[in-house]
Protein backbone atom coordinates (compact mmCIF):
# COMPACT_ATOMS: atom_id res chain seq x y z
CA UNK A 1 0.00 0.00 0.00
CA UNK A 2 2.90 2.60 1.05
CA UNK A 3 4.42 1.61 -2.66
CA UNK A 4 1.50 2.63 -4.61
CA UNK A 5 0.86 6.25 -2.52
CA UNK A 6 4.44 6.64 -3.21
CA UNK A 7 3.97 5.95 -6.90
CA UNK A 8 0.59 8.41 -6.75
CA UNK A 9 2.26 11.11 -5.32
CA UNK A 10 5.26 10.83 -7.17
CA UNK A 11 2.38 10.66 -10.61
CA UNK A 12 0.97 13.27 -9.67
CA UNK A 13 3.86 15.68 -8.81
CA UNK A 14 5.32 14.56 -12.35
CA UNK A 15 1.86 15.43 -14.01
CA UNK A 16 1.28 18.51 -12.37
CA UNK A 17 4.81 19.93 -13.55
CA UNK A 18 4.64 18.85 -16.90
CA UNK A 19 1.00 20.01 -17.37
CA UNK A 20 2.22 23.29 -15.78
CA UNK A 21 5.22 23.66 -18.40
CA UNK A 22 2.81 22.86 -21.09
CA UNK A 23 -0.18 25.19 -20.07
CA UNK A 24 2.57 28.00 -19.32
CA UNK A 25 3.86 27.82 -23.33
CA UNK A 26 0.47 28.46 -24.51
CA UNK A 27 -0.40 30.96 -21.91
CA UNK A 28 2.65 33.33 -22.15
CA UNK A 29 2.73 33.21 -26.16
CA UNK A 30 -1.25 34.24 -25.60
CA UNK A 31 -0.08 37.10 -23.57
CA UNK A 32 2.91 38.01 -25.81
CA UNK A 33 0.60 38.09 -28.76
CA UNK A 34 -2.04 40.12 -27.22
CA UNK A 35 -4.56 37.61 -26.49
CA UNK A 36 -6.70 38.14 -23.35
CA UNK A 37 -6.18 34.94 -21.29
CA UNK A 38 -9.40 34.67 -18.91
CA UNK A 39 -8.16 31.42 -17.02
CA UNK A 40 -5.05 29.62 -16.49
CA UNK A 41 -6.14 26.39 -14.76
CA UNK A 42 -4.30 23.16 -13.61
CA UNK A 43 -7.00 20.37 -13.20
CA UNK A 44 -10.34 20.05 -14.45
CA UNK A 45 -13.51 20.36 -12.88
CA UNK A 46 -14.37 22.32 -9.42
CA UNK A 47 -11.72 24.65 -8.45
CA UNK A 48 -10.06 23.96 -5.19
CA UNK A 49 -7.93 27.24 -5.12
CA UNK A 50 -8.18 30.06 -7.48
CA UNK A 51 -7.30 33.85 -7.54
CA UNK A 52 -7.70 36.28 -9.97
CA UNK A 53 -4.27 37.81 -10.86
CA UNK A 54 -3.83 42.00 -11.66
CA UNK A 55 -3.72 40.91 -15.61
CA UNK A 56 -7.44 40.17 -15.17
CA UNK A 57 -6.25 36.17 -15.42
CA UNK A 58 -8.21 33.59 -12.93
CA UNK A 59 -5.53 31.42 -11.89
CA UNK A 60 -6.85 27.93 -10.70
CA UNK A 61 -6.07 24.71 -9.65
CA UNK A 62 -8.77 21.78 -9.82
CA UNK A 63 -10.28 19.01 -8.56
CA UNK A 64 -9.17 16.41 -11.25
CA UNK A 65 -5.53 16.63 -11.80
CA UNK A 66 -5.06 15.25 -15.36
CA UNK A 67 -4.35 17.36 -17.71
CA UNK A 68 -5.08 21.17 -17.66
CA UNK A 69 -5.99 24.38 -20.08
CA UNK A 70 -5.62 28.28 -20.76
CA UNK A 71 -8.82 30.14 -21.66
CA UNK A 72 -8.34 32.64 -24.10
CA UNK A 73 -10.83 35.42 -25.11
CA UNK A 74 -12.17 33.78 -28.55
CA UNK A 75 -15.09 34.87 -30.87
CA UNK A 76 -16.01 30.65 -31.82
CA UNK A 77 -16.48 30.05 -28.43
CA UNK A 78 -18.18 33.54 -26.73
CA UNK A 79 -19.94 36.67 -27.67
CA UNK A 80 -17.13 39.04 -27.92
CA UNK A 81 -17.21 42.94 -26.88
CA UNK A 82 -16.80 45.60 -29.92
CA UNK A 83 -13.78 46.79 -27.93
CA UNK A 84 -12.10 43.46 -26.93
CA UNK A 85 -11.94 41.98 -30.25
CA UNK A 86 -8.66 42.99 -31.16
CA UNK A 87 -7.71 40.91 -27.96
CA UNK A 88 -9.34 37.80 -29.38
CA UNK A 89 -8.19 34.50 -30.01
CA UNK A 90 -9.62 33.89 -33.51
CA UNK A 91 -8.65 37.86 -34.69
CA UNK A 92 -5.38 37.40 -34.85
CA UNK A 93 -2.85 36.89 -37.78
CA UNK A 94 -2.88 32.68 -38.57
CA UNK A 95 0.81 32.73 -37.75
CA UNK A 96 0.32 34.34 -34.43
CA UNK A 97 -2.40 31.47 -33.54
CA UNK A 98 -0.05 28.95 -35.28
CA UNK A 99 2.94 29.71 -32.70
CA UNK A 100 0.08 30.37 -28.97
CA UNK A 101 -0.86 26.27 -29.98
CA UNK A 102 2.82 25.60 -31.09
CA UNK A 103 3.94 27.14 -27.99
CA UNK A 104 2.78 24.00 -25.94
CA UNK A 105 5.02 21.41 -27.31
CA UNK A 106 7.59 23.39 -27.83
CA UNK A 107 8.27 24.28 -23.97
CA UNK A 108 7.65 20.55 -23.42
CA UNK A 109 10.88 20.70 -25.75
CA UNK A 110 12.72 23.66 -23.66
CA UNK A 111 12.07 22.16 -20.18
CA UNK A 112 13.52 18.53 -20.97
CA UNK A 113 16.85 20.73 -22.20
CA UNK A 114 16.18 22.80 -18.30
CA UNK A 115 16.13 19.20 -16.90
CA UNK A 116 19.39 17.90 -18.57
CA UNK A 117 21.43 21.11 -18.23
CA UNK A 118 20.95 20.78 -14.35
CA UNK A 119 21.55 16.65 -14.76
CA UNK A 120 24.63 17.52 -16.66
CA UNK A 121 26.00 20.48 -14.63
CA UNK A 122 24.81 18.24 -11.15
CA UNK A 123 26.94 14.99 -12.72
CA UNK A 124 25.01 11.69 -13.11
CA UNK A 125 27.01 8.27 -12.25
CA UNK A 126 27.27 5.90 -15.71
CA UNK A 127 29.09 2.88 -16.13
CA UNK A 128 30.96 2.45 -20.00
CA UNK A 129 29.22 0.19 -22.10
CA UNK A 130 31.48 -2.55 -22.22
CA UNK A 131 30.06 -6.04 -23.37
CA UNK A 132 30.13 -8.87 -20.47
CA UNK A 133 28.73 -11.60 -22.19
CA UNK A 134 27.34 -12.95 -25.78
CA UNK A 135 25.05 -15.37 -26.42
CA UNK A 136 26.32 -18.27 -28.76
CA UNK A 137 24.65 -18.41 -32.01
CA UNK A 138 22.71 -15.33 -31.18
CA UNK A 139 22.01 -12.32 -33.99
CA UNK A 140 25.17 -10.01 -32.72
CA UNK A 141 27.62 -13.26 -32.04
CA UNK A 142 26.78 -14.00 -36.05
CA UNK A 143 27.62 -10.15 -36.51
CA UNK A 144 30.58 -10.73 -34.45
CA UNK A 145 30.09 -8.72 -30.77
CA UNK A 146 32.67 -10.01 -28.43
CA UNK A 147 32.90 -10.39 -24.86
CA UNK A 148 34.81 -7.48 -23.29
CA UNK A 149 34.12 -5.18 -26.42
CA UNK A 150 33.15 -1.60 -25.86
CA UNK A 151 30.04 -0.28 -28.28
CA UNK A 152 31.37 3.08 -29.38
CA UNK A 153 27.73 4.37 -31.69
CA UNK A 154 24.49 2.56 -32.86
CA UNK A 155 24.22 3.39 -36.33
CA UNK A 156 26.02 6.86 -36.54
CA UNK A 157 24.98 7.79 -32.36
CA UNK A 158 27.60 8.04 -30.38
CA UNK A 159 26.70 5.89 -27.23
CA UNK A 160 28.72 6.92 -23.89
CA UNK A 161 26.62 4.96 -21.62
CA UNK A 162 24.35 1.55 -21.42
CA UNK A 163 21.09 3.88 -21.08
CA UNK A 164 22.04 5.50 -24.73
CA UNK A 165 22.86 1.98 -26.00
CA UNK A 166 19.13 0.61 -25.22
CA UNK A 167 17.40 3.50 -26.29
CA UNK A 168 18.97 3.61 -29.50
CA UNK A 169 19.16 -0.32 -29.85
CA UNK A 170 15.13 -0.09 -28.92
CA UNK A 171 14.73 1.86 -32.08
CA UNK A 172 15.42 -0.19 -34.18
CA UNK A 173 12.70 -2.34 -33.64
CA UNK A 174 10.86 -3.34 -36.96
CA UNK A 175 14.15 -2.57 -39.27
CA UNK A 176 15.92 -5.18 -41.45
CA UNK A 177 19.51 -4.16 -40.26
CA UNK A 178 21.59 -2.30 -37.82
CA UNK A 179 24.87 -0.93 -38.01
CA UNK A 180 27.42 -0.95 -34.63
CA UNK A 181 30.60 0.20 -33.87
CA UNK A 182 32.65 -1.67 -31.14
CA UNK A 183 36.49 -1.15 -29.88
CA UNK A 184 38.50 -4.31 -28.44
CA UNK A 185 40.65 -3.83 -25.66
CA UNK A 186 43.51 -5.34 -27.21
CA UNK A 187 42.98 -2.58 -29.94
CA UNK A 188 43.44 1.10 -28.72
CA UNK A 189 42.47 3.65 -30.69
CA UNK A 190 41.03 0.96 -33.31
CA UNK A 191 37.12 0.58 -34.04
CA UNK A 192 35.38 -1.93 -36.37
CA UNK A 193 32.21 -1.81 -37.84
CA UNK A 194 29.34 -4.59 -37.26
CA UNK A 195 26.58 -4.85 -39.62
CA UNK A 196 24.00 -6.64 -37.71
CA UNK A 197 20.93 -8.98 -39.28
CA UNK A 198 17.74 -7.70 -37.53
CA UNK A 199 15.30 -9.97 -39.58
CA UNK A 200 15.22 -12.77 -37.11
CA UNK A 201 15.23 -10.10 -34.09
CA UNK A 202 11.98 -11.33 -31.90
CA UNK A 203 12.20 -8.14 -29.95
CA UNK A 204 8.97 -7.52 -27.02
CA UNK A 205 9.86 -4.25 -24.95
CA UNK A 206 7.70 -5.50 -21.96
CA UNK A 207 9.31 -8.99 -21.32
CA UNK A 208 12.78 -7.72 -22.05
CA UNK A 209 15.61 -4.87 -22.79
CA UNK A 210 16.75 -4.49 -26.44
CA UNK A 211 20.25 -5.94 -25.13
CA UNK A 212 18.62 -9.00 -23.70
CA UNK A 213 16.74 -9.50 -26.91
CA UNK A 214 20.13 -9.15 -29.28
CA UNK A 215 21.88 -12.16 -27.09
CA UNK A 216 24.40 -10.15 -25.18
CA UNK A 217 24.54 -8.56 -21.48
CA UNK A 218 26.38 -5.66 -19.92
CA UNK A 219 30.13 -6.35 -18.49
CA UNK A 220 29.31 -6.58 -14.32
CA UNK A 221 32.05 -7.74 -12.04
CA UNK A 222 32.12 -11.50 -10.60
CA UNK A 223 29.68 -12.09 -7.87
CA UNK A 224 31.60 -13.74 -4.96
CA UNK A 225 30.30 -15.96 -2.34
CA UNK A 226 31.53 -13.60 0.22
CA UNK A 227 29.02 -11.94 2.65
CA UNK A 228 28.73 -8.34 2.44
CA UNK A 229 25.90 -7.63 4.65
CA UNK A 230 23.33 -8.69 6.86
CA UNK A 231 20.51 -7.46 7.28
CA UNK A 232 19.16 -6.81 10.72
CA UNK A 233 16.11 -9.32 12.06
CA UNK A 234 16.51 -11.57 8.70
CA UNK A 235 17.46 -15.23 8.78
CA UNK A 236 20.89 -15.09 7.90
CA UNK A 237 21.25 -12.85 10.80
CA UNK A 238 18.97 -15.26 13.11
CA UNK A 239 21.38 -18.24 11.79
CA UNK A 240 24.30 -15.94 13.32
CA UNK A 241 25.49 -15.35 9.62
CA UNK A 242 28.04 -12.68 10.18
CA UNK A 243 29.80 -10.28 7.15
CA UNK A 244 32.64 -11.14 5.29
CA UNK A 245 31.92 -15.05 6.09
CA UNK A 246 32.67 -17.16 2.77
CA UNK A 247 29.68 -19.62 1.89
CA UNK A 248 31.55 -23.06 0.59
CA UNK A 249 28.37 -25.25 0.65
CA UNK A 250 25.02 -24.85 0.58
CA UNK A 251 22.42 -27.79 1.02
CA UNK A 252 25.00 -30.20 0.36
CA UNK A 253 26.31 -28.37 -2.76
CA UNK A 254 29.66 -27.07 -3.11
CA UNK A 255 28.70 -23.14 -3.48
CA UNK A 256 30.96 -22.26 -6.84
CA UNK A 257 28.84 -19.31 -7.45
CA UNK A 258 26.21 -17.01 -5.74
CA UNK A 259 23.76 -17.61 -8.24
CA UNK A 260 23.80 -21.48 -6.76
CA UNK A 261 23.46 -20.05 -3.17
CA UNK A 262 21.09 -17.39 -4.32
CA UNK A 263 18.85 -20.21 -5.93
CA UNK A 264 19.32 -22.72 -2.86
CA UNK A 265 17.98 -19.63 -0.77
CA UNK A 266 14.45 -19.15 -2.82
CA UNK A 267 13.70 -22.73 -2.67
CA UNK A 268 13.47 -22.84 0.75
CA UNK A 269 10.83 -20.66 2.19
CA UNK A 270 10.30 -21.66 6.30
CA UNK A 271 12.88 -25.10 5.43
CA UNK A 272 15.92 -26.10 7.33
CA UNK A 273 19.10 -24.95 4.71
CA UNK A 274 22.35 -26.13 6.09
CA UNK A 275 25.69 -23.73 4.99
CA UNK A 276 29.29 -24.38 5.74
CA UNK A 277 31.05 -20.94 5.92
CA UNK A 278 34.52 -19.81 6.41
CA UNK A 279 35.73 -17.84 9.14
CA UNK A 280 39.12 -16.57 9.84
CA UNK A 281 40.04 -19.77 8.66
CA UNK A 282 37.53 -22.36 10.22
CA UNK A 283 34.66 -23.93 8.63
CA UNK A 284 31.66 -23.64 10.48
CA UNK A 285 28.86 -25.32 10.15
CA UNK A 286 25.13 -22.96 10.31
CA UNK A 287 21.12 -24.08 9.87
CA UNK A 288 19.52 -20.77 8.32
CA UNK A 289 15.34 -20.96 8.07
CA UNK A 290 14.75 -18.55 5.35
CA UNK A 291 11.83 -16.32 5.64
CA UNK A 292 8.68 -16.17 3.36
CA UNK A 293 8.49 -13.76 0.52
CA UNK A 294 5.61 -13.53 -1.80
CA UNK A 295 6.31 -12.09 -5.79
CA UNK A 296 3.84 -10.05 -7.06
CA UNK A 297 3.39 -13.45 -9.75
CA UNK A 298 2.06 -15.19 -6.00
CA UNK A 299 5.37 -17.18 -6.25
CA UNK A 300 6.30 -17.79 -2.87
CA UNK A 301 10.16 -17.91 -2.10
CA UNK A 302 12.79 -17.64 0.33
CA UNK A 303 14.74 -14.72 1.54
CA UNK A 304 17.64 -14.62 3.62
CA UNK A 305 18.42 -10.74 4.67
CA UNK A 306 22.32 -11.11 2.94
CA UNK A 307 23.77 -9.28 0.21
CA UNK A 308 26.76 -10.80 -1.48
CA UNK A 309 30.30 -9.24 -2.34
CA UNK A 310 31.37 -8.03 -5.87
CA UNK A 311 34.79 -7.53 -7.36
CA UNK A 312 36.03 -4.05 -7.67
CA UNK A 313 35.07 -2.47 -11.19
CA UNK A 314 38.07 -1.71 -13.73
CA UNK A 315 39.81 1.59 -13.61
CA UNK A 316 37.44 3.64 -15.69
CA UNK A 317 34.26 1.39 -16.38
CA UNK A 318 32.56 3.39 -13.84
CA UNK A 319 32.51 7.62 -14.30
CA UNK A 320 30.25 10.64 -13.33
CA UNK A 321 28.87 12.43 -17.02
CA UNK A 322 29.40 16.01 -15.33
CA UNK A 323 29.88 18.95 -17.37
CA UNK A 324 30.06 23.27 -16.74
CA UNK A 325 27.33 25.06 -16.87
CA UNK A 326 28.34 25.99 -20.78
CA UNK A 327 29.05 23.04 -22.12
CA UNK A 328 26.13 21.34 -20.10
CA UNK A 329 23.48 23.58 -22.78
CA UNK A 330 24.87 21.49 -25.85
CA UNK A 331 25.30 18.25 -24.13
CA UNK A 332 21.23 19.11 -22.86
CA UNK A 333 20.36 19.92 -26.28
CA UNK A 334 21.93 17.22 -27.87
CA UNK A 335 20.51 14.88 -25.49
CA UNK A 336 16.53 16.27 -26.09
CA UNK A 337 17.51 15.81 -29.55
CA UNK A 338 17.89 12.51 -29.54
CA UNK A 339 14.59 11.56 -27.29
CA UNK A 340 13.02 13.61 -29.83
CA UNK A 341 14.22 11.46 -32.74
CA UNK A 342 13.74 8.27 -30.71
CA UNK A 343 10.30 9.57 -29.73
CA UNK A 344 9.25 10.16 -33.07
CA UNK A 345 10.75 6.84 -34.92
CA UNK A 346 9.03 5.00 -32.28
CA UNK A 347 5.74 6.50 -32.91
CA UNK A 348 5.99 6.47 -36.52
CA UNK A 349 6.70 2.26 -36.34
CA UNK A 350 3.42 2.54 -34.21
CA UNK A 351 1.46 3.72 -36.82
CA UNK A 352 2.84 1.40 -39.76
CA UNK A 353 2.08 -1.94 -37.32
CA UNK A 354 6.54 -2.57 -36.54
CA UNK A 355 5.58 -1.66 -32.67
CA UNK A 356 2.56 -3.51 -31.64
CA UNK A 357 -0.77 -1.61 -29.57
CA UNK A 358 0.50 -3.99 -26.85
CA UNK A 359 3.33 -1.88 -25.87
CA UNK A 360 1.64 1.48 -25.10
CA UNK A 361 2.07 2.60 -21.63
CA UNK A 362 -1.08 4.17 -19.58
CA UNK A 363 -1.33 6.37 -16.67
CA UNK A 364 -0.51 3.51 -13.81
CA UNK A 365 2.93 2.47 -15.68
CA UNK A 366 4.26 6.29 -16.09
CA UNK A 367 2.85 6.12 -12.06
CA UNK A 368 5.25 3.27 -11.87
CA UNK A 369 7.88 4.91 -13.68
CA UNK A 370 7.83 8.21 -11.44
CA UNK A 371 7.68 6.10 -8.16
CA UNK A 372 10.58 4.17 -9.22
CA UNK A 373 12.95 6.82 -10.18
CA UNK A 374 11.62 9.10 -7.03
CA UNK A 375 12.99 6.57 -5.16
CA UNK A 376 16.39 6.62 -6.82
CA UNK A 377 16.81 10.15 -6.23
CA UNK A 378 15.87 13.97 -7.55
CA UNK A 379 18.75 13.74 -10.59
CA UNK A 380 17.22 10.38 -11.75
CA UNK A 381 13.09 11.94 -11.42
CA UNK A 382 14.34 14.99 -13.49
CA UNK A 383 15.64 12.85 -16.27
CA UNK A 384 11.92 11.04 -16.11
CA UNK A 385 10.40 13.93 -16.31
CA UNK A 386 12.38 15.06 -19.30
CA UNK A 387 11.43 11.61 -20.93
CA UNK A 388 7.92 12.25 -20.22
CA UNK A 389 8.38 15.97 -21.22
CA UNK A 390 9.50 15.17 -24.85
CA UNK A 391 6.80 12.68 -25.39
CA UNK A 392 4.16 14.88 -24.26
CA UNK A 393 5.42 17.15 -26.92
CA UNK A 394 5.55 14.83 -29.12
CA UNK A 395 2.20 13.14 -28.62
CA UNK A 396 0.75 16.85 -28.89
CA UNK A 397 2.26 17.49 -32.57
CA UNK A 398 0.46 14.61 -33.71
CA UNK A 399 -2.02 15.68 -36.76
CA UNK A 400 -5.27 14.28 -34.74
CA UNK A 401 -7.87 17.19 -33.82
CA UNK A 402 -8.14 17.74 -30.05
CA UNK A 403 -4.65 17.92 -30.23
CA UNK A 404 -2.73 21.12 -30.43
CA UNK A 405 -0.90 18.82 -33.80
CA UNK A 406 -4.82 18.80 -35.19
CA UNK A 407 -5.43 22.72 -34.62
CA UNK A 408 -1.78 23.18 -36.29
CA UNK A 409 -2.84 21.29 -39.57
CA UNK A 410 -6.36 23.26 -39.78
CA UNK A 411 -3.67 26.28 -40.00
CA UNK A 412 -1.77 24.89 -42.37
CA UNK A 413 -4.79 24.27 -44.46
CA UNK A 414 -6.19 27.52 -44.29
CA UNK A 415 -2.74 29.07 -45.44
CA UNK A 416 -2.93 27.28 -48.35
CA UNK A 417 -7.03 27.26 -49.42
CA UNK A 418 -6.58 31.00 -47.80
CA UNK A 419 -9.69 30.56 -45.62
CA UNK A 420 -10.26 28.80 -42.63
CA UNK A 421 -11.26 25.17 -42.77
CA UNK A 422 -15.49 25.39 -42.65
CA UNK A 423 -17.00 24.46 -38.94
CA UNK A 424 -18.95 21.12 -40.05
CA UNK A 425 -15.57 19.76 -41.42
CA UNK A 426 -13.44 20.68 -38.06
CA UNK A 427 -16.57 19.11 -36.21
CA UNK A 428 -16.54 15.71 -38.27
CA UNK A 429 -12.20 15.84 -37.29
CA UNK A 430 -12.98 16.62 -33.39
CA UNK A 431 -15.19 13.61 -33.54
CA UNK A 432 -13.32 11.36 -35.32
CA UNK A 433 -9.75 12.64 -33.25
CA UNK A 434 -11.60 12.15 -29.79
CA UNK A 435 -12.62 8.24 -31.29
CA UNK A 436 -8.89 7.53 -31.50
CA UNK A 437 -7.75 9.16 -28.80
CA UNK A 438 -10.10 7.64 -26.35
CA UNK A 439 -9.32 4.34 -28.28
CA UNK A 440 -5.84 4.37 -27.73
CA UNK A 441 -6.25 5.50 -24.28
CA UNK A 442 -8.36 2.28 -23.50
CA UNK A 443 -5.77 -0.31 -24.94
CA UNK A 444 -2.75 2.15 -22.86
CA UNK A 445 -5.03 1.44 -19.74
CA UNK A 446 -6.06 -2.38 -20.48
CA UNK A 447 -2.39 -2.97 -21.00
CA UNK A 448 -1.75 -1.50 -17.93
CA UNK A 449 -4.06 -3.54 -15.69
CA UNK A 450 -2.60 -6.74 -17.47
CA UNK A 451 0.77 -5.98 -16.34
CA UNK A 452 -0.05 -5.58 -13.11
Amino acid sequence: MTGILWNLVSFLIALGILVTVHEFGHFWVARKCGVRVERFSIGFGKAIWKKTGRDGTEYSVSMIPLGGYVKMLDGRVEEVPPELKSQAFDHKPLSRKAAIVAAGPVFNFLFAIFAYWIIFMVGVPSVKPVVGTVVPDSIVAKAGLQKNMEIISVSGVKTPDWETVNMELASHIGDTSMQMTVASPDSIGNSQKLNINLTSWNFDPEKESAIRALGFAPYTPDVTTTVAQVIKGGAAKEAGLKNRDVIVNVGGHPATNWALVAEQIKQSPNKPLSLTVQRKGQNISLTIVPKEKRLPSGEVIGFAGIAPKMEAWPTGYRYEIQYGPVESVGKAIEKTGQLISLTAVMLKKLVVGDVGLSNLSGPISIAKGAGTTAEYGFIYFLGFLALISVNLGIINLVPLPMLDGGHLMFFAIEAIIRRPVPEKIQEIGYRIGGVIIFSLMAIALFNDFTRL
